[in-house]
């Protein structure tokens, strides 16, 4: 619900603004104080943009009515990268659970994620909009990649996964009333 609510803030005060749409979003830890984000977000051109933001809270002095007045966190947006332009995200060890990552630009940009969950999720979010928008190939390093891109039935909880429970159930059903009672 929380995050749900500073996408929508993010999305309002930052990404808006400049015709973008924020895709995806997770906390990272930084040597900076305040709270920092890695943002993917999507113009209307189809322009994948990779930015890490810092939120500054707003000083609301005790007042709640002061939040409505204007006193909103402020965003800003420390860097910025195209997606085309990372040539290797790598996760440094897959079999660990280890929430740093490194991004591979024209420099390299290490990251922790605040968890390993997040860590992947971004990866997951990456490898679609690259697919989806048709830019170069993302290449990944030391991700599980059943974890990035899972192929399993159970992975998909769509439709699919509600059909094929039904019909397991029924299944069962059928056997269970051809079976004879002792």
């Amino acid at each position: 619900m929380m995050s749900s609510l500073l996408k929508e803030e993010m999305q309002r005060v930052l990404f808006r603004p400049e015709k973008h749409r924020l895709v995806e979003f997770i906390e990272i830890e930084e040597e900076q104080r305040g709270r920092h984000f890695l943002c993917v977000s999507v113009s209307k051109s189809k322009e994948v943009q990779i930015s890490v933001v810092r939120c500054q809270k707003a000083q609301h002095n005790g007042c709640k009515k002061s939040r409505r007045i204007g006193l909103e966190d402020s965003y800003v947006k420390t860097e910025v990268w195209a997606l085309q332009e990372l040539m290797v995200l790598d996760g440094k060890d897959p079999d660990t659970d280890d929430p740093c990552f490194v991004m591979h630009f024209d420099t390299v940009r290490p990251v922790k994620a605040v968890s390993c969950a997040a860590k992947y999720s971004l990866a997951r979010c990456l490898v679609a909009l690259g697919d989806r928008h048709k830019h170069t190939e993302l290449r990944l390093q030391n991700f599980d990649w059943t974890y990035v891109q899972p192929t399993s039935i159970y992975s998909n909880r769509g439709d699919c996964m509600v059909l094929m429970r039904i019909c397991f159930y029924a299944f069962n059903l059928v056997c269970l009333s051809l079976c004879p009672v002792p």
